[in-house]
């Protein structure tokens, strides 16, 4: 039997910036699968739904220090250095998210703590990342 990979979570209150008006608070449960070493999952509490997000863990730690990010996901410090902005983009509208800083450097640091910064290919399996393709067609 083969070691279960490790599994990090936090959830974390984001603010969702609306226009002349104080953030909204959302709810967003963060995780990380060693299993998929390379993404952060992200599930924002919108209403009675959870809409999930899928994003690499190298762009939120980027972001955290400088813009990153140029697809549907971009992070990036915000004025107010312990604020983190993550934008959202998608083709039904995108959402502008602030969090704070230390809450999300203190999940990617226990990321870090599972699965080093370089040691991702250890972690990734790529016959059962392939597997599942085939099983799509």
């Amino acid at each position: 039997m083969g070691i279960e990979p490790p599994v990090v979570r936090a959830t974390v209150i984001f603010g969702l910036r609306t226009f002349g008006a104080v953030p909204l608070p959302v709810r967003a449960d963060l995780e990380y699968d060693a299993a998929d070493p390379y993404a952060v999952s992200v599930g924002y509490h919108a209403g009675a739904g959870v809409v999930r997000w899928l994003f690499g863990r190298d762009l939120l730690a980027d972001g955290l220090l400088a813009p990153a990010g140029d697809g549907d996901v971009r992070v990036r410090p915000a004025a107010d250095e312990s604020q983190v902005l993550v934008e959202l983009n998608a083709p039904d509208g995108s959402a502008v998210l602030e969090a704070e800083a230390a809450e999300l450097a203190d999940f990617l640091d226990r990321t870090y703590d599972e699965v080093p910064f370089g040691d991702e290919a250890l972690w990734f399996d790529f016959d059962r990342e392939l597997s599942k393709l085939a099983m799509r067609d």
